[in-house]
């Protein structure tokens, strides 16, 4: 990769994508049409082929992948994937990556994981950075996530050219920072997407045009991006993932076995994991965080009616 002084380009700087998944496809889209070279790797190869088409070139293992790139990103479902495609000494990344090289996992995932991949990546002469994402799949399809950066801040100064194409990189702190910075970020949304699912169907139990009600409250004090986001899917009854429930409810697990280590209680955070892990309990772990109205419906024995995507707003 280039030297340390200069910032990565096209022209100096391999990539490397581990998991290309709902997130990682539209962000590694970004990265190609930018000029980088790109070589990717899926467990499910099929979910790859739209980046094959555009150029990428398909790794048969993480190890086969590093030893190709100069910065390999990753971005899996649970921490012991992240373990398992970095980590791993037969077949992980770190042990294809050459000194100098650089892993960033965009994986919502344990800062003392984040911390061990920073040590081991260190004995190697490599650099890791933990860089988690917030905005969901419409904000990787428009380059435009909250990125939580945690490591050395001379590193992620240097991959800004990348981080740029994905939206905008926010520098945490050392190793781990950008993984607490992710988590102290979902126990806020878990909160506020209580809020907003018992306000929808308070206001379609009070008789309220439900659709006209997120209108209305949107540009006042109750607006958020989770409405923005998620006010109108919920009325279309479209529970596609932009953020799985699965994944959700992983990461506020995390939030909680942090809140123990850390002596501090925070009962809106533990309400939401136990909302979030009904929908999983009923076969629901594969649809979107919105769908966390079904539990408020089957709790008030309500159905707010569904509203055509042709007459709701977006």
């Amino acid at each position: 990769m280039a030297a340390a002084a200069d910032p990565v380009s096209p022209s100096n700087t391999r990539v490397g994508w581990i998991g290309t998944g709902v997130m990682g496809q539209s962000m590694c889209a970004h990265i190609i049409r930018a000029g980088y070279k790109l070589t990717v790797f899926n467990r499910t190869v099929s979910k790859a082929q739209p980046l094959l088409d555009m150029g990428a070139q398909l790794a048969q293992s993480p190890l086969a992948l590093a030893s190709q790139s100069d910065v390999v990103f990753s971005i899996v479902g649970y921490p012991s994937d992240v373990r398992s495609v970095l980590l791993d000494p037969n077949s992980g990344a770190l042990s294809g990556l050459s000194s100098g090289g650089v892993l960033v996992d965009m994986t919502t995932s344990e800062p003392s994981l984040a911390v061990e991949i920073a040590s081991a990546a260190a004995s190697k002469g490599c650099y890791s950075i933990d860089a988690p994402v917030s905005g969901g799949d419409r904000g990787a399809k428009s380059g435009t996530l909250a990125i939580f950066a945690g490591g050395d801040e001379s590193v992620v100064h240097r991959l800004s050219p990348l981080f740029s194409l994905l939206g905008k990189v926010n520098y945490m702190g050392t190793s781990g920072k950008g993984q607490f910075a992710k988590l102290a970020n979902q126990i806020t949304i878990a909160s506020t997407m209580v809020g907003l699912v018992e306000g929808m169907v308070y206001a379609h139990k009070a008789g309220l045009d439900v659709g006209l009600f997120l209108d209305a409250i949107s540009t006042g004090a109750a607006g958020s991006k989770s409405l923005d986001l998620y006010g109108h899917r919920i009325l279309q009854r479209d529970f596609a993932p932009g953020f799985y429930v699965n994944h959700f409810v992983k990461d506020l697990g995390i939030c909680l076995k942090e809140c123990q280590n850390m002596g501090i209680a925070l009962p809106g955070l533990a309400l939401a994991q136990q909302l979030y892990a009904s929908l999983k309990a009923h076969g629901e772990g594969n649809l979107g965080t919105q769908a966390l109205i079904l539990v408020l419906e089957r709790l008030n024995n309500v159905t707010l009616a569904p509203v055509p995507p042709t007459t709701a707003s977006t």
